[in-house]
């Protein structure tokens, strides 16, 4: 079974984290939810509050498979803040694995010329942030280890995008049946 690692702090997207979460999970994928503010209690950008699975400081990434960053602000400020997240992804991306980050948050990996070469997308006016990317404006792009998405309306699309990757197109249809799309 998969491992994906999704990254809060406040003032994420709250539909973009935790639908990919619950779509994930009926998948039977696992999810922890990380924050990286030192503080399990994460309050939303519309004012949710998110009580995360895990504090930054307290889980392997090293057992990951995916690392995951929804979108929303200034929350994905304060995750391209983060020196160990930053550091996090360059070495998932060195070796291969798979990163995915939605709506602004696509930016985070931009600035790290993670997306060089690729094609992404993300949410409209951070395209100038996608650094070496070909931009799209689709949907969600997946290229190579890398899924990026629009933004909140298609946080379910964009959850059995990665569902697909991690769990192959049978599961993803399966998954996408029983939600009724």
């Amino acid at each position: 079974m998969s491992l994906v690692y999704t990254f809060l702090a406040d003032s994420c997207e709250e539909v973009e984290a935790l639908s990919v979460v619950d779509v994930l999970r009926r998948a039977g994928i696992e999810v922890v939810m990380v924050s990286v503010t030192g503080n399990k209690m994460i309050t939303g950008s519309h004012k949710i509050k998110i009580e995360a699975d895990a504090l930054y400081d307290d889980v392997d990434i090293n057992k990951g498979d995916m690392l995951f960053l929804p979108g929303g602000m200034p929350g994905t400020l304060t995750l391209k803040a983060h020196e160990g997240l930053k550091n996090d992804l360059l070495r998932f991306n060195e070796a291969g694995k798979k990163l995915a980050a939605i709506c602004a948050a696509p930016s985070v990996l931009g600035e790290l010329s993670l997306l060089k070469g690729k094609k992404a997308t993300c949410y409209p006016g951070f395209e100038d942030k996608l650094l070496g990317a070909d931009y799209t404006g689709d949907k969600f792009e997946t290229d190579g280890n890398v899924t990026t998405g629009r933004g909140m309306g298609v946080a379910v699309d964009f959850g059995l995008e990665l569902v697909r990757v991690l769990a192959g197109e049978g599961k993803a249809a399966e998954i996408k049946e029983s939600i009724q799309m």
